[in-house]
């Protein structure tokens, strides 16, 4: 992409950038060469017409006593007005300056030297060919004159001619910056200033010999019209495509002072364009696949803004022109082509991923009526094998104690089985947003007594006392079978993780509005780095992975959950090898009810 866009012929955009610079960037200064005698519309005004071949003879001889280092007419004196007396006057004072010229538009082709004159009486005077160059039929097409002509078939012209004899450095042209070749011809960029910038003094005040003496000495002299009276007299410039921007004049001062400082803007390297526009090219294709919108954006802005420094900084004060117009058409279509292919890429993935979440939705689905009806259709047997078990126990026929042992192990397995499905079930009920909460004002050290006295059998059997330490509790809203469950867990957890002979604390208080709960245990703890997944559903520690004690991992996840279903917030402290404690807190004003 980028070095098929490089190739591309933008001369017309690139031109406009050309003429960008020019206009914001500052201006070069003036070489202080140049001195320009202008015949204006009071210069008309006060001579009753246009200067005849008298009042020429008056300006030359004006200048006479000044020594100027060159006189170069950029009028077109075959149409000087006067009798051959006054024209062949004014030709032999112009014979009496070594630098005078007429400034032709014409060239000589190879084979044709010699065949630019004037017409006899002023034959003698030397036209030298120094063409405006406009861009009509080539480049930019806006007819504005941005280069000019150093040869033309080999043949010199006469900017760098003059500018020769102010600079001899730019006699040869190797020496002159920004040489290229255009058509036969060799040409440079001008380096432009404003409207206005160099001096100029009124026609009627040279013959008038208004001036100061010395003015002129060693300067180059233009002579030229700024009456509007002819559109040859003006061109367009970069910094105003007006048809009246500039006087010719001040071009040809233009051109010359480029060639004196010899400050023509270098062109960079074709090379270094394609190089900057692939690198532009791959950046923007990068940006747009792997940033978000906002971002490639941000970052295209930035590297536009980024090649407009690049060509700023190059053109001014170094004088190198770094084209921008391939990098900034390679943003503008990089972006254009490939967004939309992201776009099919990223609707792809859309749908993708619907498809995946809508099957992944149909197998929770399928999960959930599964673990149900299991848990269900587990119930009912669990419940009949609970009671045959009673009942055997129950009966006035002694059991031998094989036979107890027997049933014991049938009714702690059956109590341990119904643990699991009311786990599954719970959970069931939460991944279908079924839990709802029945609230009741009831007191949890009230609670905290039932659930104690329920696990006093595990306790006793390991010898673990459960010290439990309460203060007054004003009753609160909760839902006593779900808080049942969370402390059942709690307390559970502590016994079966404690080793025998140990000590489980439940504590109950009211703290800064708080009804708080903790139960302490001297058990294993819990590693550092699984403490912040305890409570994950599923996740068990690797300890209780390789102990005998059994469990699904879902009991401390139904308290986490059933806790903050309350508003409230459970959390674990536990140094490993020291013990547990496990805190409850519930606020003691429930807000609205939670479904």
């Amino acid at each position: 992409m980028g070095v098929f866009i490089s190739q591309l012929k933008l001369d017309s955009w690139e031109s406009g950038l050309y003429d960008m610079r020019i206009r914001l960037l500052p201006e070069p200064p003036t070489s202080g060469h140049i001195e320009m005698i202008m015949v204006t519309s009071k210069t008309v005004e006060n001579l009753k017409g246009l200067p005849t071949a008298k009042e020429q003879n008056l300006l030359l001889k004006s200048l006479e006593g000044e020594e100027p280092l060159a006189v170069l007419y950029a009028q077109n004196l075959d149409e000087l007005q006067g009798t051959n007396e006054e024209k062949l006057a004014f030709a032999e004072e112009a014979q009496k300056f070594t630098n005078l010229f007429m400034i032709s538009q014409d060239l000589e082709m190879k084979g044709e030297e010699g065949k630019l004159k004037l017409a006899a009486p002023l034959n003698t005077i030397e036209l030298f060919p120094g063409p405006r160059t406009a861009d009509k039929v080539v480049l930019a097409l806006d007819e504005v004159t941005r280069r000019m002509m150093l040869t033309y078939q080999d043949r010199q012209m006469l900017h760098p001619y003059i500018a020769g004899i102010v600079n001899p450095e730019v006699t040869s042209k190797k020496n002159i910056r920004g040489v290229f070749e255009f058509f036969d011809s060799e040409q440079v960029y001008i380096s432009y200033r404003k409207a206005g910038t160099y001096p100029q003094t009124s026609f009627e005040d040279i013959i008038g010999r208004k001036f100061e003496a010395g003015r002129f000495k060693n300067k180059i002299v233009l002579i030229g019209n700024d009456h509007g009276g002819s559109v040859r007299d003006y061109v367009k410039t970069p910094f105003s495509k007006d048809a009246k921007a500039m006087t010719l004049v001040e071009l040809h001062a233009n051109m010359l002072d480029t060639l004196i400082q010899n400050k023509a803007p270098i062109q960079a390297s074709p090379w270094l364009n394609v190089i900057i526009t692939i690198l532009t090219s791959i950046l923007t294709v990068h940006v747009l696949f792997t940033k978000k919108p906002v971002q490639s954006l941000t970052i295209l802005a930035a590297t536009g803004g980024a090649l407009l420094v690049l060509g700023a900084f190059g053109f001014w004060p170094a004088g190198y022109w770094v084209k921008m117009a391939h990098p900034f058409l390679a943003i503008f279509l990089c972006y254009y082509f490939f967004i939309p292919y992201r776009l099919i890429i990223e609707n792809r993935r859309s749908w993708e991923y619907y498809q995946k979440n809508k099957l992944l939705s149909q197998v929770e689905e399928l999960k959930g009526n599964f673990i149900s009806m299991m848990s269900h259709d587990l119930k009912t047997p669990l419940a009949r094998i609970q009671g045959m078990t009673d009942m055997i126990l129950k009966d006035t026929q002694p059991l031998s104690s094989t036979q107890r042992e027997a049933v014991d192990t049938i009714r702690h397995s059956s109590d341990d089985l119904l643990k699991f499905i009311s786990a599954i079930l719970n959970y069931g009920r939460i991944e279908s947003q079924g839990v709802e909460l029945h609230m009741q004002s009831r007191d949890v050290n009230s609670l905290l007594k039932d659930v104690i006295r329920k696990h006093e059998f595990l306790a006793k059997v390991k010898r673990i006392p459960i010290e439990f330490e309460s203060e007054p509790l004003f009753p609160i809203q909760v839902d006593p079978e779900l808080m049942k469950q969370v402390f059942s867990n709690l307390i559970e957890n502590a016994i079966k993780y404690s080793p025998e002979d140990s000590q489980v604390r439940v504590h109950s208080e009211e703290r800064d509005g708080k009804v708080v709960v903790t139960v302490a245990d001297q058990g294993p703890g819990i590693p550092q780095d699984e403490v912040t997944n305890i409570f994950m559903k599923f996740f068990r520690s690797k300890n209780a992975k390789s102990s005998p004690i059994k469990g699904s991992g879902l009991g401390l996840y139904l308290a986490k959950y059933f806790t903050e279903l309350h508003q409230g917030r459970i959390f674990v402290e536990s140094t490993y090898g020291k013990g547990s404690t496990f805190t409850v807190e519930l606020p003691l004003e429930q807000g609205r009810s939670h479904a």
